[in-house]
């Protein structure tokens, strides 16, 4: 639109704001647009609401879509848009029908004020799709071995590989790189390059720069280049027919993430990647047979997802029979019950299912995970306000602050002992932020050195100041402590204020609590089941004495 961006157009994410009053056109994430539904029941300042990749059925985007269709009952003014380039249109057309028709029904005319469903034609390339004649033992050996075949036999273009996660595509970099001096010497050179959620800003844009005369880029990236991002120059793809979705266990209250078949949805998505900007080809490494067998869609988010943030939003709204809700999908009974459990050990639900005032209110009101809510709610009876106010912001970066580079493991490994203390992650998380406010606010220098996310921390720093101003806003003192001044307040011959903060946090996580064994493995507290530290986490390879921890 040519405008500067926060006037006509503007967005809207977690804990960012960019909008003014003049903003017309606004772009915002699923779930803020359910935090503002908060404050404003019918959305009254929207005309259009349009919700884009429905298919990939994330668990925001789902309740949304219930929401949306009660509010038309009052706002029948108000028009809806779902889309996507891979949509199984009638079930979102059934759900805002509310009947179950046959699909043929659903077809509207142009005078059905319920909605139609409308097919715009892309324009795609054509995408030539091979498969394996035989199941593949090592899709990592046949990805490798797929990209010199094509960089050998095919024209020029760059190749896009979709893999599960950040171990397998440092072993395909470290595989290409292995390989490349075998290369003929009429092929193109081959730059191999990573992309997925943990890197920084710069390297991730690296898979956007153009390569030197007679190179191809090979990028070896997550499900985050199905849809989220479109790479220019992508005219060969390479699918490896799997996935890492994130699962929840009732039972343990654990979640997990787990490689699982991809859906032909999500097949069809990946392909497209190559037809973008001229003909292209997708290799599957999987059968034909196989791929016929996939499920039609990916398992909504709804159906294996921890519901508690979900149902106390939904209770905030004033919807508190959550078995009536209109789900596009219901979730499983034990998925609600341990989401209910929860809830009301946390005192956000009362014995009625209520919501609880003020504490529920606050802590659906609160843009964190319900426990971390709590810890930072009980935070003042502990007097360690300031420190938790900066270890919740840090757990919103989802394990985006330290940086690795290729072979700089043990560089990076070094870096993150000079903040840790033994006490675990959380105090460890504390650390860096401290020494983050005091020494490298101003010199992302300082962060390098230290294979730190800069542009993380500085988002950390900007989060503590929001979540600060939403204690001030249910009246809750918000004086500054030791914490605020940039010191370690958890190295040895200083202040000791970390038995507060551990006490604190077990106000929130006992549900996580669990006790270390001399053998350096964790039994839950009740004994029924054994768990190991993560690799990423500080408990992880150090023995310490047995004691009861609540693990990130």
């Amino acid at each position: 639109m040519g405008c500067k961006l926060g006037q006509e157009v503007g967005y809207s994410i977690r804990f960012e704001d960019v909008t003014s009053s003049a903003t017309k056109i606004k772009f915002l994430t699923d779930g803020l647009l359910l935090r503002e539904a908060l404050v404003d029941p019918l959305l009254s300042r929207y005309s259009v609401i349009m919700v884009d990749e429905a298919h990939e059925r994330s668990l925001s985007s789902d309740v949304l879509l219930g929401v949306l269709k009660k509010i038309r009952k009052r706002r029948p003014d108000l028009h809806i848009v779902v889309s996507s380039a891979t949509l199984q249109a009638e079930d979102f057309l059934k759900l805002f029908k509310g009947s179950n028709d046959d699909p043929a029904s659903t077809n509207s005319t142009a005078g059905d004020d319920m909605g139609k469903i409308v097919s715009i034609e892309g324009r795609m390339f054509p995408v030539d799709i091979h498969y394996l004649a035989a199941p593949s033992e090592n899709y990592l050996e046949s990805a490798i071995r797929t990209v010199f075949e094509i960089n050998a036999q095919d024209g020029e273009g760059d190749i896009l590989v979709f893999l599960t996660g950040r171990d397998e595509i440092e072993t395909s970099i470290e595989m290409v790189a292995d390989r490349l001096p075998s290369l003929s010497s009429g092929s193109q050179a081959l730059q191999p390059l990573p992309l997925y959620a943990g890197l920084s800003t710069e390297q991730q844009m690296c898979v956007f720069e153009p390569t030197p005369e007679g190179t191809r880029k090979v990028i070896f990236s997550t499900n985050i280049a199905e849809a989220s991002i479109t790479i220019p120059g992508i005219v060969y793809v390479i699918d490896c027919g799997y996935v890492k979705l994130r699962a929840y266990n009732p039972n343990t209250g654990i979640e997990a993430l787990t490689a699982t078949p991809i859906s032909q949805a999500a097949a069809t998505q990946r392909a497209g990647r190559a037809g973008r900007t001229r003909p292209g080809k997708c290799y599957r490494l999987f059968t034909e047979e196989a791929f016929i067998a996939l499920s039609p869609a990916s398992i909504p988010e709804i159906q294996r997802s921890n519901l508690a943030p979900v149902i106390l939003q939904l209770k905030c709204l004033g919807i508190d029979n959550i078995a009536r809700f209109d789900f596009l999908t219901p979730p499983p009974s034990s998925l609600v019950v341990r989401a209910l459990e929860m809830l009301y050990s946390l005192g956000a639900l009362d014995e009625y299912a209520r919501l609880t005032k003020p504490l529920g209110v606050r802590i659906a009101e609160l843009a964190l995970e319900p426990m971390m809510a709590k810890v930072l709610l009980s935070a003042p009876d502990f007097g360690c306000l300031s420190e938790m106010l900066s270890i919740a912001a840090m757990t919103t970066l989802q394990g985006a602050v330290f940086i690795t580079h290729e072979n700089e493991r043990k560089s990076m490994e070094n870096s993150r002992w000079k903040f840790a203390v033994d006490e675990g992650d959380h105090l460890t998380l504390l650390n860096v932020y401290q020494a983050f406010v005091s020494k490298g606010k101003k010199d992302s220098t300082w962060c390098k050195n230290n294979h730190l996310n800069f542009k993380s921390l500085t988002k950390a720093v900007s989060v503590r100041n929001q979540l600060k101003r939403y204690l001030e806003r249910f009246g809750i003192t918000t004086e500054e402590s030791l914490a605020q001044s940039g010191q370690q307040v958890l190295r040895a011959g200083g202040p000791d204020r970390s038995e507060q903060i551990r006490r604190c946090l077990t106000t929130g996580c006992f549900a996580h609590a669990a006790r270390m064994q001399p053998d350096g493995s964790f039994k839950t507290v009740d004994g029924s089941m054994t768990m190991y530290a993560h690799p990423s986490s500080l408990m992880f390879v150090s023995w310490r004495p047995p004691a009861v921890f609540a693990p990130c």
